[in-house]
């Protein structure tokens, strides 16, 4: 995560030898940074708490002010991350009945690293039984030369509730993406939701031909999880046929789920895109 005067801490303070806690150990360079902060989120009755909430690298978490009995995460960028060789995770759980709003301070940015090997950047969500869970990041951005492989891995009870926002920006202003690789795997009551693999920038082919971005350069997708979602409708397009990108929104087949999937030629019009699609969603 990268934001100007956030980048306040030496990427040497952190032992490039330890392995990121909870995952398989990776090959990644030897100046690369090992990092995985985790939040985790409980109900006591009245509201929710936060019993853990460990930051690692360049993530520096910072509690928020609460809304009713919603516990409210904000991320910070402590250091420039990821770059290339990088092994960074984020474990967030809510806990049965929880409720856990979490976002970031500023983009992350994804730069060239000492290497070119791939840097890695793993989101882990969990929601129990009854429990919401809000993941409402700012974008990422690819710069030129980065190489990034992005995954989320989320795991619902039958009974929980999710919004997930993902935007990615293909580049800075006048300038060619880097290589980014992303997958969203969702389970659902223990079924698979959402199986799904992108992949943007060179050497990717035909990634920004006109069936998949057509010159856009910005792309994002919004999910909604919700026993109570309406679901028994037809995909929704939103703008089709204007410059200012446009969205479908549909059902996903095995759950109470919509997704919705965006293209824009800037970050604001793919914002505007997924609220409106949002909006589709609830019903509002």
């Amino acid at each position: 995560m990268s934001s100007g005067a956030q980048l306040s801490e030496p990427r040497s303070r952190f032992d490039p030898a330890a392995p990121v806690a909870g995952t398989e150990e990776t090959c990644g360079h030897p100046d690369g940074v090992r990092a995985t902060a985790r939040i985790r989120a409980t109900y006591n009755g009245r509201v929710t708490t936060l019993p853990q909430l460990r930051s690692d690298g360049p993530f520096h978490l910072r509690r928020m002010r609460t809304s009713g009995k919603t516990a409210r995460v904000g991320i910070i960028g402590a250091m420039s991350a990821p770059l290339g060789g990088d092994r960074l995770a984020l474990d967030i759980t809510a806990e049965d009945r929880a409720e856990l709003h979490v976002t970031t301070a500023a983009a992350t940015l994804a730069l060239r690293g000492p290497t070119t090997a791939p840097a890695t950047y793993d989101v882990r969500l969990t929601a129990g039984e009854h429990a919401r869970l809000h993941w409402l990041p700012q974008p990422l951005i690819s710069a030129a030369d980065s190489n990034l492989h992005q995954t989320y891995t989320v795991n619902l009870a039958a009974t929980s509730r999710l919004l997930l926002r993902e935007e990615q920006i293909l580049g800075r202003a006048n300038e060619k993406p880097g290589h980014l690789v992303s997958r969203i795997r969702v389970h659902h009551a223990g079924r698979p939701l959402l199986d799904q693999h992108t992949a943007y920038g060179d050497p990717a082919p035909g990634w920004d031909g006109p069936a998949v971005l057509d010159g856009h350069r910005a792309v994002g997708q919004l999910l909604v999880v919700d026993p109570e979602l309406d679901v028994r409708r037809a995909p929704v397009l939103l703008r089709e046929g204007t410059k200012d990108g446009c969205a479908v929104l549909a059902p996903l087949a095995g759950g109470p789920a919509l997704l919705a999937t965006a293209v824009a030629p800037t970050s604001s019009a793919l914002r505007e895109l997924l609220d409106e699609a949002l909006r589709h969603a609830l019903g509002e």
